[in-house]
């Protein structure tokens, strides 16, 4: 007869009090550092794009290729920290995992080609449109996910998961509507046209965040590999096709002032934000849950509009606008609401 479970149970609750109160302090620094890099990346990305200089102005392409040299020293610095610092087990781990799984290795071409054509839409995205609108908008990336992740994987969306769809669409919609705003014609003409690039480079990054994003964690489903190991493949892909971009768009500026032309410290902070950023999101969204998810991009879009408004003073806000991000940030809580139950019945991480 086994002995009953009762003798344990005086022991386990102080523990699982400091593992709960332990797991709740997580939490909130996760979404301290979710907000931080969401707001920080858009704002200093908008700001280098518009900051009037001497000289040339750096490039996009640059600022994508040095970004993803700064992400795979950083990977293979966490590699070598989780191989005790044994540069020969680094080294050899690195050579078993990349260069013998050829196949395994191609498989992240494609994701790391769309990543990079990502990277360099959002350049294009934040010099044509202020970072409100632009946090708003690509807040898109939750429907071009969610669809893909019904084709590609097979995911069930809920009831209240396609109606948060509907808002996020109709609130996106609100934003982008075109305001009677001062000026004339000729002005007029100019900011609708560069609006108008800025929300098909937002929406052309939308998809493309969302393909790569499921087919992403389709191959890390498949395979049992280390998440450091995965992005140092990633942004070797991303690395080549970057420079290989940069070279056939950029390539007589590069010739005639330098691949770093235009570099200062805010470009160098937007390459570590862009670089680092990413990484540590990654390793602090587990702690984070779909509410706080939510509350992060809530706060980013309230953080982003603010600082537009006073200090970049690139932003004019309509009751439109605030119409629409209330729809969005509405989207945003109920699609992670309905999801959370979803994911954990089926037994899917996403």
């Amino acid at each position: 007869m086994d002995p009953p479970p009762a003798a344990d149970s005086d022991t386990e609750p102080p523990v699982m009090v400091s593992s709960s109160s332990h797991t709740s302090r997580l939490k909130y620094v996760s979404l301290g550092v979710l907000v931080l890099q969401t707001t920080s990346l858009v704002l200093t990305m908008r700001y280098s794009r518009t900051l009037k200089e001497d000289g040339p102005r750096y490039l996009a392409s640059s600022a994508v290729v040095s970004a993803e040299v700064l992400k795979i020293i950083t990977c293979t610095f966490l590699v070598l920290m989780e191989n005790n610092y044994n540069m020969r087990a680094m080294n050899q781990l690195l050579k078993e995992e990349i260069v013998n799984k050829p196949v395994e290795t191609l498989k992240l071409a494609v994701p790391a080609g769309i990543y990079t054509l990502q990277n360099n839409l959002l350049y294009v995205a934040l010099s044509n449109l202020d970072a409100a609108t632009y946090q708003v908008t690509y807040q898109l990336k939750i429907l071009t996910t969610a669809l893909f992740s019904v084709s590609m994987l097979g995911k069930r969306l809920g009831l209240y998961q396609w109606l948060s769809l509907l808002l996020l669409m109709a609130g996106v919609t609100l934003v982008q509507w075109p305001s009677d705003s001062g000026g004339d014609a000729e002005e007029k003409a100019l900011s609708a046209g560069s609006q108008f690039v800025g929300l098909m480079a937002v929406l052309m990054a939308c998809v493309s965040s969302g393909f790569a994003g499921v087919y992403f964690e389709k191959i890390l489903k498949e395979t049992k590999q280390s998440v450091w190991v995965r992005n140092i493949q990633l942004g070797l892909f991303s690395f080549v096709l970057g420079f290989i971009g940069m070279m056939v768009y950029d390539g007589q500026s590069v010739r005639q002032s330098g691949m770093f032309q235009g570099y200062s410290t805010v470009t160098c902070i937007v390459v570590a934000l862009q670089a680092v950023g990413g990484l540590v999101v990654a390793v602090v969204i587990k702690y984070a849950d779909n509410i706080l998810k939510g509350f992060a991009t809530s706060l980013s879009i309230i953080l982003s509009t603010l600082i537009s408004y006073f200090l970049l003073k690139d932003f004019s806000p309509t009751g439109l606008f605030f119409l629409g991000a209330l729809l969005v940030i509405a989207a945003t809580f109920l699609y992670g609401y309905e999801r959370k139950p979803a994911s954990s019945s089926s037994g899917i991480k996403v």
